[in-house]
């Protein structure tokens, strides 16, 4: 399958299943002791730094912006990245999270940091497929609304195994899930520009300084030409 020409490939182990099952063991063991500090009040709920629950798109779940171990995946994939692409490829961020059972992932499309996308499965107890259109002109954001305007596309169904990755144009190509069915899955999905895209130098790292910080390290952002 051609990435030039579908704007999105799949990469069967992309990591080893042993190191994605390692990274998964990790990140279980992480939320775990997330949620115990944050139940004994030892840190704030909204602190970023020990991922959070109130993640806007899939609420009450576990998720992390720049995990130090998943910030480190996004720079050890990004060679295989740009062989599959044939994109240069700069980083911008990485972000993790821990679905459970009924999570869903609604029909959407991503913001400019996540031009050149992969959803990479870390593990679980139940596969879960992401479900991808193909069609780039479907899904949009409404300009009077401001809301998201999915479309009605089946979409292509993509099944991965821990360590498989769909490599795919994430401000571009409409992606979801259906209500998940087992008791956990972990996902990490890795984000880059383009190195040609106008604008990709100014937001490298996604406006950090360095990778690992949160996302208030940001700078301002401004608007791309």
């Amino acid at each position: 399958m051609s990435f030039k020409k579908n704007k999105y490939t799949v990469l069967k182990k992309a990591i080893s299943p042993e190191l994605a099952d390692f990274v998964y063991k990790y990140f279980l063991n992480k939320r775990n002791v997330a949620r115990f500090l944050f139940d004994q009040k030892y840190i704030s709920p909204f602190t970023e730094y020990f991922g959070v629950w109130n993640d806007q798109q899939v609420p009450n779940t576990y998720s992390h912006y720049s995990d130090i171990a998943m910030e480190t995946l996004l720079m050890e994939v990004k060679p295989v990245m740009e062989k599959h692409t044939g994109i240069k490829l700069s980083p911008t961020y990485s972000y993790a999270r821990i679905y459970k059972e009924g999570d869903v992932l609604t029909r959407h499309k991503d913001r400019y940091s996540c031009e050149i996308s992969t959803t990479l499965n870390l593990g679980g107890d139940k596969p879960w497929p992401i479900y991808i259109n193909p069609n780039e002109k479907e899904g949009a954001i409404n300009p009077t609304t401001r809301k998201y305007d999915a479309s009605k596309s089946k979409g292509v169904k993509v099944d991965l195994k821990p360590g498989d990755m769909l490599i795919y144009r994430g401000d571009l190509l409409e992606h979801w899930r259906e209500p998940y069915t087992g008791n956990y899955c972990a996902q990490v999905f890795l984000h880059y520009n383009n190195k040609a895209t106008k604008g990709s130098e100014e937001n490298a790292l996604d406006k950090r300084p360095h990778l690992g910080l949160p996302s208030r390290f940001k700078r301002a952002e401004k608007k791309i030409p």
